[in-house]
Parts: C-alpha cells; sequence; structure tokens
C-alpha cells in the first residue's frame, strides 16, 4: 500500500433542501487496498458514492487525488481523473454482445467506420488478464449468468484504466459460485494496483476481500476497521450503533455455553 491515498474525503458533507445527509466524512483509499463501505439502509453510502462519481457535488469539505485538492461536480470530472463506478443494475445492453458492451460509447475507429478486430482482440487480452471466463466474446449479454454480466460490467469500468473502481452491491442476488467469481476479480483488481471501495451488506464478503471496513451511520464516520483482528460483532455493533444487539447476544450466549461445557 502506497503512503498517500489515491483518494481522499476530508471533512465532506452534503444535504438535499433541509435533509443533510452526509456530515464530515472522511475517507482515504490507496492504490492496491479494497475498502469495503457498510452500514444500514439510509446511512448515506449511496450519497457518498455519488458523491465520489460526480452525480452529487459536496456542499462543504474537500476532495483529494494523488494528494492535491480536486473539485469534482459532474461525472466526466471523476471519470477523467480515474474513477470508475458499476452500480447495481450493471448499466448493460442485453442485445449487444461482449465486446460491444466494454466498448460502449468508447469505440474503437475512424469515423463511423468501427475497429471491430481491434475491439475484439482488446477483449480478449483484458478478459484474460482478469481471468474471467465466459463462452465467447461475441456471445450476447442476455445469454450470460448473473455472475457473469457482474464481471463484464466491472471489466467495462476497466477499459479507461481508472485508478479507482466502485462496486456497489457487487453480489446481490447472487448464487454463491457466481458470489465466488466476482470476489475472485475483485482480489485480481487489488494485485493490479487498483484502489475498490466495496459497497456490500453481506458481512461474509466483505471479510473475505476487504482490508479495511469503514462504517457509517447516519450519515457520519462509524469508525474504521482492519478486517484482520476485528470481529464481526464489533463491525455489527459500528453499524448499529449498539452494542447489544442479537450478534452480540448469541456470541455471549455461545460463549457461556462454552464455558459451562468446560466445568
Amino acid at each position: 500500500m502506497s503512503a498517500a491515498p489515491v483518494l481522499a474525503l476530508r471533512g465532506v458533507s452534503k444535504r438535499f433542501g433541509a435533509v443533510q445527509v452526509l456530515t464530515e466524512v472522511d475517507l482515504e483509499i490507496h492504490a492496491g487496498e479494497v475498502v469495503a463501505l457498510v452500514g444500514d439502509n439510509g446511512a448515506g453510502k449511496s450519497t457518498l458514492v455519488k458523491t465520489i462519481s460526480g452525480v452529487h457535488p459536496i456542499d462543504e469539505g474537500a476532495i483529494e487525488w494523488d494528494g492535491r485538492p480536486v473539485q469534482i461536480t459532474k461525472p466526466h470530472d471523476a471519470q477523467h481523473l480515474g474513477v470508475a463506478t458499476v452500480y447495481q443494475d450493471l448499466a448493460l445492453c442485453d442485445n449487444l454482445d461482449v465486446v460491444a458492451n466494454l466498448f460502449l460509447g468508447s469505440e474503437l475507429g475512424t469515423g463511423p467506420v468501427l475497429d471491430e478486430i481491434a475491439m475484439e482482440q482488446r477483449a480478449r487480452e483484458l478478459l484474460d488478464t482478469l481471468s474471467i471466463r465466459i463462452p465467447s466474446v461475441r456471445i450476447p449479454v442476455a445469454a450470460l449468468s448473473g455472475g457473469q454480466r457482474q464481471v463484464v460490467a466491472i471489466a467495462r469500468a476497466l477499459i479507461g484504466n481508472p485508478k479507482i473502481v466502485i462496486l456497489d452491491e457487487p453480489t446481490a442476488a447472487l448464487g454463491v459460485e457466481q458470489t465466488a467469481q466476482v470476489l475472485d476479480l475483485v482480489e485480481r483488481l487489488r494485485e493490479r494496483g487498483h484502489g475498490v471501495i466495496l459497497i456490500s451488506h453481506n458481512m461474509a464478503d466483505v471479510r473475505a476481500v476487504a482490508d479495511r471496513v469503514a462504517v457509517l451511520r447516519l450519515g457520519r464516520n462509524n469508525g474504521v476497521f482492519p478486517v484482520a483482528g476485528t470481529s464481526h460483532e464489533e463491525i455489527i455493533a459500528a453499524i448499529t450503533g449498539a452494542t447489544d444487539n442479537a450478534v452480540t447476544r448469541r456470541q455471549a450466549r455461545t460463549a457461556a455455553a462454552v464455558k459451562e461445557d468446560a466445568r
């Protein structure tokens, strides 16, 4: 991990009318690390991501890129810096093949003539580099599984070689095998030196691939935890804002039962 973060949010606040959604939020993302952004529904995760991706300009605070202050007021600003976001809806075109989806809006060619050969070759190289296995780059996206569609959407985000990749609930509604495929890809993004922001409600997925967990509660920072050495119960307590919850009570009952058996 590099000493200076690629992306840093310093005291970022955002409001919509009279509603304060984010309040003085800090967040750092380094190259080659996965930071999971977690929190209950309404905690401000989606708004925070949209401030980074340029959908909602911040009201207060600062955003730094490679140690220098920058302005992100529209999606083009974020893309120009090197931020790529993969939203839950994936925004794939089912009727187009994998190559067309990967280069949608970034087609190679001269004028109205597309260089189909060059795009197919680059698509194969990218998918091979990421160890993404699909039947063919010319298969319509509609014929792919949920996991394959997800990894194609992530691969498309890498066409511009971004430094930061934001993944919004990438394993939601996926089966066990498909989830494993997506999490493997997240690990490969880290190996390639990308900084990854992973938004997820699945603590098993978070603990499987994240280096740090940043918790938002009611639009504020409520702790940043290294995955190694932090218990599941500590993270849940930070999310809920209470140390007494179903998870901690179950842990206490289990510990009591073990102690009783040991007598």
